[in-house]
Parts: structure tokens; C-alpha cells; sequence
């Protein structure tokens, strides 16, 4: 750590640098602009955080993402003025779907320009308009005398439920101003959303009415793990969501995990008597775009009260913190109330037969499935993954995590930010290696941030299943197009002489049994790997992945 060269009074930039600090932040992803550059000097200067240096704002925006959702805390990015803000817009719709606690500081141009369309140097019209459409929430810091509050209110706004990306954007100029000595800072205070009592003993009475109740967990539950493994404890059914896998552990028997939308899954519903569905948005490639039957009555717990009934009707909805709730829920049971048993077993017998109808259709890659499935978990590694067609089989359900922040997916359903994510994930301290599955069609958006891995020495193992082409564009093309095969095969780079053109380190597997080893080298490896799997060499799944199920959307390009 280096000692602040500035004096009082401090700029706006320094107390940017020293008031993200002093709220606990340490990590900031950017991309270095003469329109950010204050900011970014006095980063450097004081020495108190670490600026990861990302080679495109998307990327830097996935990574801010990805970090906010392993840490659990507040992701910041620093992009500059106009097209450099819009580059990160595809990251920050992702984030919002997300949900994620993220702080976009951005710049425009100087005050006497700004919002005026006279084309002062990377001006662009409307920006703030842009990034009020692709974000939670949209602040501009005026002045010096504002400029405290205002980052306070950006950074409240971030973290509030339901969480999601805000904007800040200062001018140039303003990040020069003189600011005024700070106020103390720490880490941000939110308050959570305290559910109604009234409501919360209608919810328990209700429960303690069912035989076979059941309850999905979605991202906005994760929070909540405490009180929801008692509630599985005592014999409720669980389900997840993808974004609420591990809130109880996957491998608790009395849970299907992600298995959420399998024909076994829906036999399950249809013999329960209860659903409650917490911090979940029921999402349509989860629910067969809400044409799934779910369990009568239907009761919801969000923090979001907009959320009450978006997808499906509640019989009863309670506005307020998953946890409280939940808590408040447990609390309220009869210490005798027991439900059926045989729920329990059911439950399991569907999940290793949803299990086992999915490894069937895997073919070669149930050995890497299951290869991946003891080590991520056992290792506590956190498992980031691309949309790719070994990820929309078996790494968003087959491959267990050990807690629920340490998944990362792309819940938008957009390819190519998981090389970024990755990075991001890697650089919360004290976790072990990130293992991130990508796949070559989605590596092509993002593979100068592989650059970015080898800069930071980041603790990856880089997945790559590589088949040469868009293999879930190229299914549906032979299943509804008749095989006419158009755009689906770009050309694919050697990535054994592009790893080695950056110092990447690479492995190459071209057989299912050499996997295992490779992995547990790269994993033993310091710094980012490539492991590269000729899935060319290999061989097809047994049954080719063409999308989502029919009815549901997502999961394709």
C-alpha cells in the first residue's frame, strides 16, 4: 500500500478511490480512459484497491459481475464516455437479469457540454438514456459539494433489493473538483424488507396444513440457507432454480436440485399439496415459459413486491427478506408438524432418474460430467459457466457446487461472457481454483480477456470444449431447418499457438479417460490453464442438444 499524495481539499476522484475503499470494495474492473483517468490516478496512487485492467468494458463489466455474485458484495466497473459505456451495455443487461450488486462509474464529457449534442470529443447523443434503459438505476454526480451523497445514494441503490446495476456518471471536469473533507466511510448499511408477522403466520398455518409441500428456491433465497435447509430438514421437498442451486445442499436427498423441469420433476408436483416459491422469477426456460403446472396453493415470498404474480398467480404472496421470512416461517411450526415421509423418497428416486435419463443422453461426455462432478464440489471450487452445449446438458444441473454464491452463470442466456466471469470470480480472495466451462463459439466474443487471465496470474481452469462450430445452432438447423447449416461454422483459431502466443499454459485432451488427469494438473497448476477438449476427436453427445425443450426459451444464440 502506498500513502495518498493528495491534501485536503481532495478531489472528487480521490474520494471516489478512498470512499470505495473505506466501504470495504477491494477489487475495481476498468478499461483506462483519458476520460476516467482521474479516477483511475488516484486508484493508483493510494494504493488501496486493485485494478484489474480488462480489455474491453464488456469484459470488465462480467467481471465486476461475476465477483459480486462469488464475494457477495459490491462489484464495481469503471468504463469511459459514449461508446466505451455502450460496449458494456450487453454486460449490464446480464447483470440486471441477475440481480447483481454492481457500481458502473462512467464519465461524460465536461459539464458545459453535457446533454447539449455538440459533438465534444466522444460525446454521443442520449447516453444517459442508454444507461437508464440498461440498468437498475441512473445517478450523475453535479459538483464537488454533492458529490459524497451522491455516491452513497449509487452505492445504496446497488445493494438494495432487489439488487442490480447502477450507473453513476460523472463529467470529466466534476471528477477534478475540489470535494470536501469525507465524511466517514464503511461498509454500506441496507435494510431488509421485514415481512408482515400477520402474513408470515397465515404462510406457517398454511404449510402446517400440507402433507406434501414444497418449496423452489430461486438467486433471491441465497441468503436464507439456514432457515431453508431446517425447513428440509423437517421434511419439505426442495427444488431450485439454476440461480438458487445449493441454498440446501445438492446433495441432500430430499432435493432435485436443478432439476426443475424434468418429467419426473413435474409427477412430483402433481402429488404435492403446497408450492412456495421464495426470491425466484419462475423463469420461462424453467418452467416451459410458465405453461409447467406447479402445486395448489401457490404462495410467494419476494423482496421485490412487483414480482407478486408475474409469471403465475399466487393463492397468497408475502412481501419481504427471503431470510426473515423463512426464519419467521420455521419459527411459527408446530415442533410436531411432520410431512408425509414418502415425499422425501419420492423426491429422490425422481432426481437419479432425472439424473440418469440426462447422463444417457451424454454419451462420452458422462465420463467428463462425472469427472467434473467429484472435484468441483469436494474442492469448493467456484463454477463459472458459458452457455455452451456441455453446460446446457450438464454443467448448469449435474455438476454440483458446494454453496450457492459460487455458481456463476450467464442468466441472460447470452454466449460469450464466461472467459470474463471467470476472472472475476478469481479474483475474491481466499477461494480456491475457479474451473470455468466455455465453449469455442462463445470464446471467440472474449478471448483477448484470456490476455487479461495471464496479466492478473488468475487462479482459472479454462474448460474449453471445443467443437469447431455453434454445435447447439448447427442441431437446430438439422432438426427444423432440414440440416441447411448457414453461419454456424466460424473459424476457430489453434489455441494451442494462440495459449502459447500469450503464455497461457495449455493442455490438450483428445480422450474422455485422459481428462481427469489433466484437470488435476491444470488444477495443481499456478495461474490460469487452457483445457482445451477436442470434442472433434471425442465424438457427439449420444443425443444432439437442439435448445431448451419446446415451449421454453433461452439457452441458444
Amino acid at each position: 500500500m502506498t500513502t495518498p499524495t493528495h491534501t485536503v481539499p481532495t478531489t472528487v476522484a480521490d474520494m471516489i478511490a478512498s470512499g470505495l475503499a473505506g466501504m470495504g470494495v477491494k477489487v475495481v474492473f476498468g478499461v483506462i480512459s483519458i476520460h476516467n483517468m482521474p479516477i483511475l490516478d488516484a486508484i493508483a496512487r493510494q494504493g488501496r484497491l486493485r485494478f484489474v485492467a480488462a480489455r474491453g468494458e464488456a469484459g470488465a463489466f462480467n467481471m465486476a459481475d461475476a465477483y459480486a455474485r462469488v464475494s457477495q458484495n459490491l462489484g464495481v466497473v469503471v468504463t469511459s464516455t459514449g461508446t466505451a459505456a455502450g460496449n458494456a451495455a450487453g454486460a449490464s443487461v446480464e447483470a440486471l437479469s441477475a440481480c447483481s450488486r454492481i457500481l458502473h462509474i462512467t464519465s461524460t464529457v465536461d459539464r458545459k457540454f453535457a446533454d447539449r449534442d455538440r459533438a465534444a470529443i466522444h460525446d454521443v447523443p442520449r447516453q444517459p438514456d442508454m444507461l437508464k434503459a440498461i440498468s437498475k438505476a441512473y445517478f450523475r454526480m453535479w459538483d464537488g459539494a454533492s458529490a459524497v451523497g451522491t455516491l452513497k445514494a449509487a452505492i445504496r441503490a446497488a445493494m438494495g433489493a432487489p439488487g442490480g446495476p447502477v450507473a453513476l456518471e460523472i463529467p470529466v471536469d466534476v471528477q477534478r473538483d475540489a470535494c470536501h473533507p469525507m465524511l466517514s466511510f464503511g461498509p454500506p448499511v441496507i435494510a431488509q424488507s421485514v415481512p408482515d408477522p400477520r402474513h408470515l403466520d397465515m404462510l406457517a398455518a398454511k404449510i402446517a396444513g400440507s402433507k406434501r409441500p414444497m418449496l423452489w428456491l430461486g438467486g433471491g433465497a441465497r441468503s436464507a440457507t439456514v432457515a431453508a435447509r431446517a425447513l428440509a430438514e423437517r421434511g419439505v421437498g426442495i427444488v431450485t432454480s439454476t440461480n438458487g442451486r445449493a441454498i440446501v445442499p445438492e446433495s441432500f436427498a430430499g432435493t432435485l436440485g436443478a432439476f426443475n423441469m424434468t418429467p419426473e420433476a413435474s409427477k412430483i408436483y402433481a402429488a404435492c399439496d403446497l408450492m412456495i416459491i421464495v426470491g425466484s422469477r419462475l423463469r420461462g426456460n424453467e418452467t416451459r415459459n410458465n405453461d409447467m403446472p406447479l402445486p395448489r396453493p401457490l404462495l410467494q415470498i419476494d423482496a421485490d413486491a412487483s414480482q407478486s404474480g408475474r409469471n403465475y398467480a399466487p393463492d397468497f404472496f408475502v412481501h419481504g427478506d427471503a431470510q426473515l421470512a423463512l426464519e419467521g416461517i420455521v419459527a411459527r411450526l408446530p415442533t410436531s408438524w411432520r410431512p408425509d415421509p414418502q415425499l422425501g423418497y419420492d423426491i429422490a428416486v425422481a432426481r437419479a432418474k432425472s439424473e440418469g435419463a440426462l447422463r444417457q443422453t451424454l454419451g462420452p461426455y458422462q465420463v467428463i460430467a462425472d469427472d467434473l462432478l467429484a472435484r468441483v464440489p469436494a474442492g469448493r471450487h467456484p463454477w463459472v459457466r458459458d452457455v455452451t452445449i456441455a453446460n446446457s446438458t450438464f454443467g448448469n444441473r449435474y455438476v454440483q457446487v458446494a454453496d450457492p454464491q459460487l455458481g456463476v452463470h450467464a442468466l441472460g442466456g447470452g454466449i460469450g461472457q464466461g472467459i470474463a466471469m471467470a476472472i472475476g470470480a478469481a479474483c475474491v480472495e481466499g477461494m480456491p481454483k475457479t474451473i470455468a466451462l466455455v465453449g469455442d463459439g462463445g470464446a471467440m466474443l472474449s478471448l483477448g480477456e484470456l490476455i487479461t487471465a495471464v496479466d492478473e496470474k488468475s487462479p482459472i481452469v479454462f474448460v474449453l470444449m471445443n467443437d469447431q462450430a455453434y454445435g447447439v445452432i448447427q442441431n437446430i438447423q438439422d432438426a427444423q431447418y432440414a440440416g441447411r447449416r448457414h453461419y454456424s461454422k466460424p473459424l476457430t483459431p489453434d489455441f494451442a499457438a494462440l495459449a502459447a502466443s500469450i503464455k497461457l499454459a495449455h493442455r490438450r485432451v483428445a480422450t474422455v479417460g485422459s481428462f481427469a488427469p489433466a484437470l488435476d494438473a491444470a488444477i495443481a497448476t499456478e495461474g490460469p490453464v487452457l483445457l482445451e477438449v477436442d470434442m472433434c476427436a471425442i465424438g457427439p453427445f449420444a443425443q444432439a442438444f437442439g435448445g431448451p425443450p419446446a415451449g421454453a426459451a433461452g439457452g441458444a444464440r
